[in-house]
């Protein structure tokens, strides 16, 4: 069981970032992951379609056998959990709590922005998740639906994203925030320009890092590090793998570890 690989999912490409940092602090580990590239956005729909879309993209990894789930997608993250775990016969991990945690404890003000898709911010799950870790706690939430597609897109550093992330941020300078969480994992990959708006001085976490040293928490504590150091690594989408590529091969420094291969769920 402990050699399995760790299941990573999506609603595209943003997920990436997730198990790029997996690959980093767990660089023995072997990593399955499934992005959802032909359905993507998954913030604009109903719950009931996430659900249903977020238990397809499970069981295609269950049936790969992997050891744990990890729910790199803060939309499904905040409104799927549950369902999931209920189909899943390993543990699952969403990435709202451990960024959630991180923004608690990084704040120093208490006053925290959270920037995510129209469904993660609806939902209210950043403001209840991180009162439990500081009840104290001030957040202001904003959508910003259109992040995603032009990430997909790859309109990463171009003029009409800032021009977007400038409307989308303008409201938290009035608010005073010091910390902006970055509600969705599409987002890092704009966190240049979300900081050029913001300010310098606001510190910015995303769900990457603090997601993937909770995972390597669980897998310390339940005994499922792997005792191989050959770690083998699948990228599946449901559409257009080599645009995925083109774009994926960017935030990995060219350095994809493999070709994404197209499945059908």
């Amino acid at each position: 069981m402990k050699d399995q690989p760790i299941g990573v999912f999506d609603s595209g490409i943003g997920g990436l970032t997730v198990f790029k940092e997996i690959m980093e602090i767990l660089p023995n580990e072997s990593l399955i992951y499934l992005g959802d590239t032909a359905r993507v956005p998954y913030g604009t729909r109903s719950k009931q379609i996430i659900k249903k879309f977020s238990l397809e993209l499970a069981q295609f990894l269950i049936k790969k056998k992997v050891k744990f789930l990890v729910v790199s997608c803060n939309t499904i993250s905040a409104v799927a959990i549950p369902a999931i775990k209920k189909i899943s016969p390993v543990f699952v991990l969403g990435v709202i709590n451990p960024a959630a945690k991180q923004a608690a404890i990084t704040t120093r003000n208490n006053k925290i922005g959270v920037i995510g898709t129209s469904m993660t911010v609806k939902s209210l799950i950043y403001p209840q998740k991180i009162k439990k870790f500081l009840p104290e706690a001030k957040v202001f939430t904003e959508a910003c639906p259109l992040f995603v597609p032009l990430v997909e897109e790859g309109l990463i550093d171009h003029f009409a994203t800032w021009q977007i992330a400038k409307e989308y941020l303008k409201n938290f300078k009035s608010k005073g925030i010091d910390t902006l969480i970055l509600g969705c994992t599409h987002y890092p990959l704009i966190k240049e320009i979300v900081r050029d708006v913001v300010g310098e001085d606001v510190i910015i976490v995303d769900s990457a890092r603090p997601t993937a040293l909770e995972l390597k928490r669980i897998l310390e504590a339940n005994n499922l590090l792997t005792v191989k150091s050959d770690p083998k690594y699948e990228i599946y989408v449901t559409d257009a793998p080599e645009r995925v590529y083109k774009i994926a091969d960017l935030f990995f420094g060219n350095n994809l570890p493999v070709k994404p291969k197209k499945v059908t769920l």
